[in-house]
């Protein structure tokens, strides 16, 4: 019987990617994965779309978000898998509507003060090119770019929109155990998303991962992202590792989002990237122990 390959890390319009729920999930098809998780940042408005068009492919599309979480040296992002259908009235729902008013006015906040960096730039314009879709820094990137005041759209993070920048806004968000707690609470899989990019200061990242990771899995942490575009082979060693220290299962995707992240293809990463069923069916059959449906 051939390998088949999954991804657990997808974005699309939803929030930062480029094509829509439904385009992701015909490129998944065009890429004969089996799987796809779309984890769109803070929302899960794509969900119904992407299952929708899961079934019309023959391809199994695992509801899912990411969530950012500030802890005391930075931003976590944890991931959900296996969110019940929308209803509007859990507790994550609820949650994710209130950042999303929080996000709104962090984006007009970003504009304005792009506008006193001496930036020509409307919050309309912004929304434009998000395409009626959920607006994020991404989308001030690109409208930097294209209008000539960076050289890249990663240029726009270092420069205006990330953290030190000189239009940077900080976003509200959850603490990891709230976050954790919060996913757990709707029957989601949590699993710490990318853990080997997060930026440490200083010595004592191990540790301290070690450390962070011990205290979020009496909270419901389920998983580390072990396999992604922009983990070495020495990194993913490293969550394999830390997982089976903590009993926690792995995960993996390619963390795509189209033109935003140009050179990470879905279900391949920047060509490396191969997540195979086994981690799917290993995800599986942990949820079924714990009484969870699949």
């Amino acid at each position: 019987m051939s390998i088949r390959f999954i991804d657990l890390h997808s974005h699309s319009t939803a929030s930062d990617g480029s094509d829509t729920p439904a385009e992701l999930v015909r490129k998944a098809a065009a890429a004969k994965l089996a799987a796809i998780a779309l984890t769109d940042h803070d929302t899960t408005s794509g969900l119904d779309e992407a299952v929708r068009e899961g079934r019309q492919r023959g391809i199994e599309v695992i509801r899912g978000c990411e969530l950012g979480v500030r802890c005391e040296h930075g931003e976590l992002h944890i991931l959900g898998l296996w969110l019940p259908e929308n209803g509007g009235a859990t507790p994550l729902d609820a949650t994710l509507a209130d950042l999303r008013r929080h996000r709104a006015a962090r984006n007009h906040r970003i504009a304005a003060q792009l506008r006193e960096c001496g930036v020509d730039i409307e919050y309309a314009e912004v929304e434009a090119i998000s395409g009626g879709e959920s607006v994020s820094r991404l989308h001030f990137a690109r409208i930097l770019h294209e209008k000539g005041y960076v050289p890249s759209p990663q240029e726009a993070f270092a420069r205006y929109i990330g953290p030190g920048g000189r239009a940077y806004v900080a976003k509200k968000t959850l603490s990891p155990t709230d976050g954790v707690a919060l996913l757990r609470s709707v029957g989601a899989t949590v699993a710490l998303a990318h853990p080997m990019l997060f930026r440490y200061p200083g010595n004592g990242f191990a540790e301290w991962l070690d450390d962070t990771v011990a205290d979020l899995k009496p909270h419901g942490l389920d998983a580390i992202e072990a396999y992604h575009s922009e983990h070495s082979q020495a990194d993913t060693r490293r969550c394999v590792d830390l997982a089976a220290r903590h009993g926690l299962a792995l995960t993996g995707g390619s963390d795509y989002h189209g033109a935003g992240k140009p050179g990470i293809a879905l279900g391949r990463g920047r060509g490396g990237l191969r997540v195979t069923t086994a981690v799917l069916d290993s995800l599986k059959e942990r949820r079924l122990r714990q009484g969870l449906p699949v």
